[in-house]
């Protein structure tokens, strides 16, 4: 496979809708300092700007207190407190990492629930619709105004406000796509009641799902909407079409019967057995994510399109998602949707993160950029080798190859992104794209690789025998032996064209920098 730039090719500012936000987990996790020390380092490093989380409504954030919690008889819920502190101190810290919340109002606080529904992680947040509106309704103005005094108007009026989380999976919602609407405009307008400025959008749906209908609702019955969100990962092992819970019940049901023969082991194994990463097991294209955002932006009538929660695979405790093939899906979705969204949030930053466990192993699978003690994996490195290229795409024109290619340009020179995605990580061998520039001699030739042997700390701690407790000494050396170096690459230079190969394994990414 070849690929030829002349210098004739289109141009356009790359977007970096990927820098717009990350997501976590829950927020009491923002309150511990080891989270908000990753935060600060993926603002930093890694230039994104924001951070959502669920359950800032949650009983272990200690928003609505009442007295049946301490003293479980007759009318004592009557006597209650209504305090955001928890919310505030979360805050705080994402502030002071350099970063802004997206701020995801969810869930409902238990006093106010319809039904008694929880989430099914471990953290039991109420999933209900609220029983009274009006209560809801006076409970969001008096969180806003909350910010408001807290943050000032000038802050807050730069920050999101997204209505729950994926409300058509009944792991998050026990109501109806009628209830959630009916949630959804008393919310909005509750918001815009306080401040008309602030900026309110959904329906964060799983799936790509409810976006038109929700604009359409919105419209219709004039509710306040400025932007639209939905989520995209490869497979949804929690269940939401009948042919994903068909396959949610077969892979459980297989787990059972493993487990059954199985001598035990860590909780990480169990989770293993139970669930497979439906990324490798069925066959989904790899322009799923772009394909459905494209469809999406259609329906989002306009508005603004934000995906706050993608990646390969929503199963916690995939193997691969600590390996470069959640380097590579990265790499070829944050290139194939540009210019079709306004921004998006891959899940999650950090493996700091317990909807399930906290898993102590320092990698258990978990959807994190960065391990719990902080060791960058190969999608981190990524990440950082999207930040280094420069701000012009050149629109280089290529027939679907097994390496693709993304090129940018800035005063230094050009920069090749080469990546080599294979969802199902199948063992094939290596391929060679061979490249040819028509341009000046340059000055030098660079590469930096995400490959076996380059930006994986996998291998690293697997060497080390795959210890369950890290010391952090043990975790920054692995750290700094599997970052990314800037190497020299090989090319000839002949009659005004630069030619060089590339040679990729499956799920790796290059990057290689031509200096003017």
């Amino acid at each position: 496979m070849t690929y030829v730039i002349t210098g004739k090719e289109k141009r356009h500012i790359f977007d970096r809708h990927y820098q717009f936000c990350v997501g976590s987990g829950h927020a009491p996790l923002a309150l511990r300092t080891d989270y908000v020390a990753q935060l600060k380092r993926v603002h930093e490093e890694l230039g994104i700007e924001r951070v959502r989380f669920h359950g800032i409504f949650d009983e272990d954030m200690k928003v609505v207190l009442h007295l049946k919690s301490y003293l479980p008889m007759p009318g004592m819920e009557k006597f209650r407190d209504v305090s955001f502190n928890q919310i505030g101190l979360a805050y705080d810290n994402v502030l002071s990492a350099g970063m802004r919340p997206l701020v995801e109002l969810s869930f409902m606080p238990a006093l106010f629930a319809r039904n008694k529904k929880q989430l099914g992680f471990s953290y039991k947040a109420s999933i209900s619709p609220p029983k009274d509106y009006g209560e809801w309704e006076g409970f969001v103005k008096k969180f806003i105004r909350f910010l408001l005094d807290r943050y000032g108007k000038e802050e807050v009026e730069q920050w999101y406000f997204e209505v729950w989380n994926e409300p058509n999976i009944g792991t998050f919602f026990s109501g109806t796509q009628e209830d959630y609407f009916k949630l959804y405009a008393h919310t909005a307008r509750a918001i815009k009641s306080v401040d008309r400025t602030l900026r309110v959008g959904g329906p964060a749906t799983a799936t790509n799902s409810w976006v038109k209908e929700l604009v359409d609702y919105c419209r219709t019955h004039r509710v306040p909407i400025d932007f639209c969100s939905t989520h995209q990962y490869m497979g949804e092992p929690l269940g939401h079409d009948a042919g994903m819970m068909k396959g949610l019940v077969k892979a459980v049901c297989g787990g059972m019967k493993k487990i059954r023969k199985h001598p035990g082991g860590s909780i990480n194994e169990g989770i293993r057995l139970m669930f497979e990463d439906s990324s490798e097991t069925r066959d989904f294209p790899e322009t799923l994510f772009s394909d459905n955002v494209k469809a999406v932006k259609e329906q989002a009538g306009g508005l603004p399109l934000f995906y706050t929660e993608w990646n390969a695979a929503s199963c916690c405790g995939a193997p691969h998602n600590d390996t470069r093939k959640l380097a590579a899906n990265a790499v070829k979705n944050i290139l194939d949707v540009e210019g079709h969204l306004q921004g998006s949030s891959i899940w999650c930053f950090s493996d700091i993160f317990e909807e399930s466990f906290l898993f102590p192993q320092e990698f258990s699978g978990n959807f994190g950029l960065l391990t719990i003690h902080g060791i960058r994996k190969p999608v981190y490195h990524a990440f950082a080798l999207l930040r280094q290229v420069g701000d012009t795409r050149i629109e280089v024109q290529a027939e679907k190859n097994e390496i693709e290619l993304g090129a940018f340009e800035n005063e230094e020179g050009l920069q090749l992104l080469l990546y080599r995605l294979d969802l199902k990580c199948r063992r094939l061998p290596v391929k060679t794209a061979e490249i040819e520039i028509l341009c000046d001699a340059p000055k030098r030739v660079t590469v930096q690789k995400i490959d076996e042997d380059h930006g994986n700390p996998l291998k690293l701690w697997q060497e080390m025998g795959s210890p369950m407790d890290m010391k952090p000494a043990d975790a920054a050396r692995i750290d700094e032996a599997a970052s990314l170096a800037e190497e020299e690459q090989p090319y000839t230079y002949k009659d005004g064209r630069l030619h060089m190969a590339a040679v990729l394994g499956v799920n790796d990414v290059h990057l290689i920098k031509i200096y003017r």
